[in-house]
């Protein structure tokens, strides 16, 4: 089947609309992003404005037609942190809901964390043992380790590399003394989180996913995207000191130079090199393997396995009640 997957997240609206079904890999059709920053369209108390939740509605719509085009035959529309902790998030639901008739989902943190595990374990196979996974959003860090498809841990954090930017890198370029106290900080808040990932015991395997994770692997080297999926990816702790002395220096006009660094991310590209050292080093982890699958492919999952479920129960209850008869 054909389905469509509305993305709301801190710094883009993004389609993705796949072929799935139950046992197989979900395979892109087409995409489609749209540029929103809702997360910059917020007062001093949290409140997402008038004109972001007037472009969100409007984003979503457009990601409607488009799925629709495209033969989707669902929609699994979902939002994140950014609309999660707006004081009227409910307000802009109600909004997008009225204007578009799409009803998103907000996730919960801990959501995030699970179904990216998910995403990962499925791209990674029951080899990789116990399986940790570090996922850096716009607005926040979610944490997660297992060795079931269910992380036995999942966390959490406010520490997403465009959160760390408007609150502890303003200027653009930052002074030395900003990134300083940003990589202080944000260890500070991370490692309040590590107890029960210590108790966990090492990972045998670690995986980093999502754009920022990417595009730091694309720094230290790793293989471009247009050589596909399957091209093993990695991002060294060891490297991550001197990308960041590398860009500290660097507005973010000239980072979309970069190899990787999309002109949309260049802004805070630096905070999530920041909160990647700081995830990798309290948790004793020297390398990630940069994992294509993420959020998005763990809400597919999941709704793929949902329905493999509905089908063997109403199997069952057939076979019930052709038995009883």
């Amino acid at each position: 089947m054909r389905l469509g997957v509305i993305d709301v997240g801190s710094n883009t609206v993004h389609l993705l609309v796949v072929d799935a079904h139950p046992g197989g890999p979900p395979l892109p059709a087409t995409s489609h992003k749209m540029l929103l920053r809702l997360s910059e369209h917020v007062d001093d108390e949290g409140r997402v404005d008038a004109a972001g939740a007037a472009d969100l509605t409007r984003f979503v719509g457009e990601c409607l037609e488009i799925a629709e085009e495209q033969g989707a035959e669902d929609l699994l529309p979902f939002a994140t942190s950014a609309l999660r902790e707006a004081p009227n998030g409910e307000e802009v639901l109600a909004g997008v809901r009225a204007g578009t008739g799409v009803d998103l989902r907000v996730l919960s943190g801990e959501d995030e964390a699970r179904l990216t595990f998910l995403a990962a374990r499925r791209w990674t196979g029951w080899s990789a043992g116990r399986l940790l996974v570090i996922d850096i959003g716009g607005g926040s860090l979610e944490l997660s380790i297992g060795t079931d498809e269910e992380p036995d841990v999942a966390a959490s954090t406010m520490l997403g590399a465009g959160r760390v930017t408007r609150e502890l890198l303003q200027d653009d370029p930052p002074s030395p003394e900003q990134v300083k106290d940003a990589r202080r900080r944000v260890r500070a808040v991370l490692a309040r989180e590590m107890r029960p990932f210590s108790k966990q015991g090492r990972p045998d395997f670690a995986v980093g996913t999502s754009k920022t994770m990417r595009s730091l692997a694309r720094l230290t080297g790793a293989a471009p995207s247009s050589e596909g999926p399957f091209v093993a990816r990695r991002l060294q702790a060891a490297d991550l000191g001197d990308v960041i002395a590398r860009l500290t220096p660097m507005p973010s006009s000239r980072r979309t130079g970069l190899p990787g660094v999309s002109e949309s991310r260049a802004h805070q590209v630096l905070a999530g090199a920041i909160v990647a050292e700081a995830a990798m080093d309290l948790l004793g982890v020297s390398e990630l393997e940069i994992c294509p699958w993420a959020l998005r492919e763990g809400v597919i999952l999941r709704y793929l396995d949902t329905m493999e479920e509905s089908a063997r129960a109403l199997s069952a209850q057939s076979g019930g009640v052709a038995s009883g008869a």
